[in-house]
């Protein structure tokens, strides 16, 4: 019998650890391909992780709220047929060597290094990969000398984007493309700034408070699970990035006006609902294209420009909770597309059936304080982005509007919009320009847009 490593997969963009939550089989059940084997969580989703092979439960690793680290072992599976290691192989082969005449011993010992030098490669070849590969697609693509990088760029039609059996068949039938090396990021060059002094961080155990005692008025709440990951995190984006804030008054009047006149005429021609969500997103995604330099990260002193501009959509999730699911490639989405997709992922959200490659990869977010009635806020940016947009509620306001006959005083629908960005590498000329040149999209809205 072969036993299998199920091993705890890549999550996300600076996801490294996870927790289980639940398992879903026992030692001894029966496991299907691509049957979910237990549930974990980390600050962004709450997801089940498949099994890669068919078989039974042999072994679990890890108890319910251990903390697991990606690529660790979690549990491990029989499989039928098959041998457990290369050494297995080797062995055979060995034992056939034995019962040969000494004139064929010179050339099974050849096969033997051969099989050695076979099965490492094979292992370095899939150990080069985070994405899930079946056994039967490694072997095909071993069998056909279908290297890592083309099977990554192989797009899959299984569950959540998998290659199946057929894609790699029709890859091979169709002839295989030259692959171009992908090329690492052009670290772009960055003004020196002026000499400060460098103050690095040391590390502390967490201050123990003294429990005080219940007096029965008091009630004791323990943080969630996800509650402590986010607080984690948003005390390392703040001790990672140097938040810096513009804020800029926008008349989105018009942009009212013409929701109001054509949302009843969109839900009916697309069933779906048109709020201002996927108009802000656009706005921001035609922003982001004007200004490239926004839609980055940093490594280290590399600043990595993102070709894909993948906006994140903050969503409150029933618990109080936020999620991040990401419009990928928003830029390439006119209206209609934008606001099924912004629809969908928040809907998903809300029912916590969001797919762990749908929260990984953003390069952007945007979050919309205003739908709790704030006017304006600081959002903490999500990393390794380097600037959040938080939209304020939008409030009727007397406003002065100058016209050629001279300057009135009328009632316009106005809100903020509050631009944090990391100081570190956007400047706040390029910060400001930013959020104003999506003020000025909104501002200039086509109150006869057709959809």
């Amino acid at each position: 019998m072969a036993k299998f490593e199920l091993k705890l997969p890549q999550m996300g963009e600076s996801v490294a650890e996870a927790t289980l939550t639940a398992w879903l089989k026992e030692v001894g059940d029966t496991i299907e391909m691509d049957e979910a084997v237990f549930e974990i969580a980390t600050d962004k989703v709450d997801s089940e992780v498949p099994s890669e092979v068919e078989g039974v439960l042999l072994e679990k690793l890890f108890e319910i709220d251990d903390v697991i680290k990606v690529g660790q072992v979690v549990a491990v599976i029989e499989m039928e047929g098959g041998s457990d290691s290369t050494e297995g192989a080797v062995a055979e082969h060995k034992e056939e060597i034995k019962e040969v005449i000494p004139e064929e011993a010179g050339v099974l010992e050849e096969n033997v290094a051969n099989v050695q030098e076979y099965v490492a490669s094979t292992a370095q070849s899939t150990a080069d990969t985070t994405r899930f590969y079946s056994p039967l697609v490694k072997n095909i693509a071993r069998e056909e000398g279908i290297t890592t990088e083309e099977l990554d760029k192989i797009e899959g039609t299984g569950k959540e984007g998998r290659v199946t059996k057929n894609d790699i068949l029709a890859y091979v039938k169709n002839g295989k493309p030259e692959i171009t090396p992908v090329a690492k990021p052009t670290p772009i060059p960055v003004k020196e700034p002026e000499p400060v002094i460098k103050e690095t961080a040391v590390r502390t155990e967490p201050h123990q408070v003294t429990r005080v005692q219940s007096n029965g008025e008091d009630e004791l709440i323990p943080m969630t699970r996800m509650g402590k990951l986010i607080a984690h995190h948003m005390i390392e984006s703040i001790s990672t990035s140097a938040h810096v804030q513009s804020f800029i008054e926008v008349d989105v009047t018009k942009v009212v006006t013409w929701r109001n006149k054509v949302k009843d005429e969109f839900q009916k021609n697309e069933g779906e609902k048109l709020t201002f969500t996927p108009i802000f997103m656009e706005a921001v995604a035609k922003a982001l294209k004007k200004y490239p330099m926004v839609n980055i990260s940093v490594e280290g002193d590399t600043v990595i420009r993102k070709k894909n501009i993948n906006i994140g959509m903050a969503a409150a999730l029933p618990d109080g909770n936020l999620i991040v699911p990401v419009i990928k490639n928003a830029d390439q989405l006119n209206l209609v597309g934008m606001a099924k997709v912004v629809n969908d992922l928040a809907n998903r959200a809300r029912n916590n059936a969001l797919k762990p490659d749908e929260i990984k990869d953003g390069t952007y977010t945007v979050t919309n304080v205003g739908s709790f009635g704030s006017v304006f806020g600081t959002p903490i940016i999500n990393q390794p982005q380097v600037g959040i947009l938080a939209l304020g509620a939008i409030r009727k306001m007397p406003a002065v509007i100058e016209t050629e006959e001279g300057d009135f005083i009328g009632i316009r629908s106005k809100m903020f919009l509050s631009h944090s960005y990391d100081h570190r590498v956007v400047n706040g000329a390029l910060g400001g320009m930013f959020v104003k040149t999506v003020a000025d999209y909104l501002e200039a809205w086509d109150v006869d847009r057709e959809i």
